[in-house]
């Protein structure tokens, strides 16, 4: 796959999750050192009327620098952007973030399909989605569409996810290149990204 045709030079990392995903996400970005040479997205599903305090949380775990993303904000290495509430969040061609009203009805929101699907297109090989612990099937087809690109999937394994459904929907697709215990998965994202800088 020629990474040179896409914009973005450095790894992309979404991290995608629902129920159980503060602990999950603080365990994956708490070990990561704060010059790590990836850029980081969040999505974890919450309700769209409640304000967040996703990113302040996982911020004060990480050294990391995180916050909850506004639209037009770019991808930069070492730092983590957490959609917000009541928000859907894309990457739009010029690596830039995009955030679209989640409405009122589901699909989930926000949505890991709708990230996933839109760094798949406009940074290909440099991604690396990881499907954390979670309620339902969100993010099967955002992973058919980074694996269509060239890019790589992780997800957490059964016996470490508080709730197995969107990684098990993640792995029934066949496409997950690895499954690993949540202990595993920072090691594993920093090889990775280690790979494809």
């Amino acid at each position: 796959m020629d990474h040179a045709a896409y914009g973005i030079k450095f790894p992309v990392v979404a991290l995608v999750t629902s129920a159980g995903g503060l602990n999950a996400l603080t365990e994956v970005l708490a070990p990561l050192p704060a010059d790590v040479p990836a850029a980081f997205v969040v999505v974890q599903h919450m309700s769209p009327t409640h304000p967040s305090t996703l990113a302040e949380l996982l911020d004060a775990k990480s050294a990391l620098q995180v916050r909850s993303a506004a639209n037009n904000d770019v991808l930069i290495p070492g730092n983590v952007l957490v959609a917000p509430p009541a928000h859907h969040l894309l990457v739009t061609s010029e690596a830039r973030i995009g955030l679209i009203d989640s409405g009122d009805l589901p699909p989930a929101r926000p949505s890991a399909d709708l990230l996933l699907v839109t760094l798949a297109v406009t940074c290909g090989p440099r991604v690396l989605a990881v499907v954390l612990t979670g309620r339902g099937t969100d993010a099967q087809a955002g992973i058919r569409a980074i694996r269509h690109c060239g890019g790589t999937v992780f997800a957490q394994n059964a016996e470490s996810s508080e709730h197995f459904g969107m990684p098990g929907a993640a792995i029934d697709t066949g496409l997950v290149d690895t499954v690993l215990p949540l202990t595993d998965l920072p090691g594993a994202v920093q090889a990775h990204i280690a790979r494809r800088k």
